[in-house]
């Protein structure tokens, strides 16, 4: 990490996980805490005025949803980087806040290391999600178009999935494996086009399913 902080913002009406959160993030010091609400009304009005680089966005608010909140909020600045929250693992939410565009979703047992994790994943334009989404994700899989015969993969194209699917983002691929984070962009693109996948959670699914990567 640089010296320049991780702006972070929260919404979640569950005071006590609210809390513990913020105290969480408190002791981070790479992060920089700037906003933090049990609302929609306050907490959108709080994103005409700032720019944090990440939100925290709990999906079961009261009044509304996360979903509906996380529209607004993209409309709000299309930059925003969304780490969904939740209790459980609800389909509907899931593929909607994907879609919506969430780099990360989290089930709200995530304990320290993976809560840094997540952080430092989605602030370097990576996705990251909670192990417990990985049945939903190889259940996507199988609504894309079938393919007859598992594809060949190259040695490097081997590498760079089993890196993705241990969690690493493009640039902490490139640097494990002494390449240019392009060179990594270009591997991932080859390998969605053999696995006719359409994003980096799909090719990871894909992965797994098919046992590809050890895990």
């Amino acid at each position: 990490m640089n010296d320049k902080k991780i702006k972070i913002s929260l919404i979640d009406n569950q005071e006590i996980y609210r809390l513990g959160l913020i105290q969480l993030l408190s002791k981070l010091k790479y992060t920089e805490l700037i906003g933090a609400f049990n609302n929609a009304k306050d907490f959108l009005e709080f994103l005409d005025f700032n720019k944090p680089d990440i939100v925290f966005i709990d999906i079961d608010l009261p009044e509304t949803n996360g979903i509906e909140v996380s529209e607004i909020a993209l409309k709000k600045n299309n930059s925003l980087k969304i780490i969904a929250l939740t209790t459980c693992e609800n389909e509907y939410y899931i593929e909607k806040m994907i879609n919506l565009g969430a780099k990360g979703y989290l089930i709200k047992n995530i304990n320290r290391e993976g809560l840094e994790k997540a952080i430092q994943t989605v602030y370097n334009g990576g996705n990251y999600y909670s192990e417990e989404l990985f049945d939903f994700f190889t259940k996507q899989i199988a609504k894309e178009k079938k393919i007859k015969k598992i594809v060949e993969l190259t040695r490097r194209e081997k590498e760079i999935l089993q890196l993705l699917c241990e969690g690493l983002n493009n640039k902490e691929v490139a640097d494990a494996l002494f390449i240019s984070e392009r060179t990594v962009l270009g591997h991932k693109t080859n390998l969605m086009t053999k696995t006719n996948t359409k994003n980096s959670i799909n090719l990871m699914a894909y992965a797994i399913k098919h046992k590809l990567v050890l895990i």
